[in-house]
């Protein structure tokens, strides 16, 4: 039992809550048994398993317990650490008290590596970066069946402890990757997939768009918008209709009517 907030270990993965610390180490941390079942599932690799068993009072807490032992006993990774309760506090994120905080290392997916289905809705997120609305944005695309989140232009941590809660894991439950405006652009095209960039001015209204066929949304942060890369011929721009004071909604609220309107117009055409 680690009962040190000085021992290595502690230290290295409290210094993951940042991410200068997740760049050096090239490892995130993952709080929470909810959180870490679905990373399992996914097949996320485990380094560490940090625990403090008093709180693993949970069901999802005492399988993660179970899958973890049963992992160690064929000689997988991760490693378990049992730590004391002032240990526990150190490394967990916020007041999350399940007992259980895992370290990984994070999927190495890029464009080539997704495989998408018949008539793909592929989200793209452009300098998106606080973590609670990529988190939110996951878990809408998750539940309106989006085949794939792209992240481009910077900024957006997908592993950040903030997303991968807000998110409820859902991060790790689809194909999620990086890269720059024009692979993404490439990639799309490669793919018959139609491009649609989510403005404030656009004269196309979110539902006159033909989202039924395979179709990308693309979303921009609130303060900068969408860069020049997406204003090209072959990318509507569309609209959601802003009828009080407000000019623009939360990018997260965007996305879920988005994805949504896709699936209605999915649902109705068959």
């Amino acid at each position: 039992m680690i009962t040190s907030l000085q021992n290595r270990y502690v230290k290295d993965a409290a210094r993951l809550r940042e991410r200068r610390g997740r760049q050096q180490q090239g490892r995130f941390i993952i709080d929470g048994a909810r959180e870490l079942l679905r990373a399992m599932d996914a097949g996320v690799e485990l380094v560490e398993v940090f625990v403090y068993e008093p709180f693993c009072r949970s069901e999802a807490s005492r399988e993660v317990l179970l899958r973890v032992q049963d992992a160690v006993s064929q000689g997988e990774v991760p490693k378990v650490i049992v730590v004391t309760e002032s240990v526990f506090g150190r490394i967990a994120f916020g007041e999350r008290t399940e007992g259980v905080v895992g370290v990984a290392t994070p999927p190495k997916t890029s464009l080539a590596d997704i495989v998408l289905p018949d008539c793909p809705l592929v989200a793209v997120l452009e300098g998106i970066e606080k973590p609670g609305n990529v988190g939110a944005i996951l878990r809408s695309a998750d539940a309106a069946g989006v085949s794939a989140l792209i992240t481009t232009g910077g900024g957006t941590d997908l592993y950040n402890p903030n997303c991968i809660r807000a998110s409820l894991g859902t991060v790790f439950t689809m194909p999620v990757c990086e890269a720059s405006a024009a692979e993404v652009l490439s990639w799309l095209t490669e793919n018959q997939i139609a491009v649609y960039a989510a403005t404030l001015d656009a004269s196309v209204s979110f539902s006159e768009a033909d989202l039924s066929g395979p179709a990308a949304i693309v979303l921009g942060s609130e303060a900068a918008g969408l860069s020049c890369d997406w204003k090209q011929e072959h990318v509507t721009p569309i609209a959601l209709p802003m009828l009080g004071v407000a000019d623009s909604l939360n990018v997260s609220a965007t996305a879920a009517v988005l994805f949504y309107e896709a699936l209605r117009q999915r649902g109705k055409r068959g």
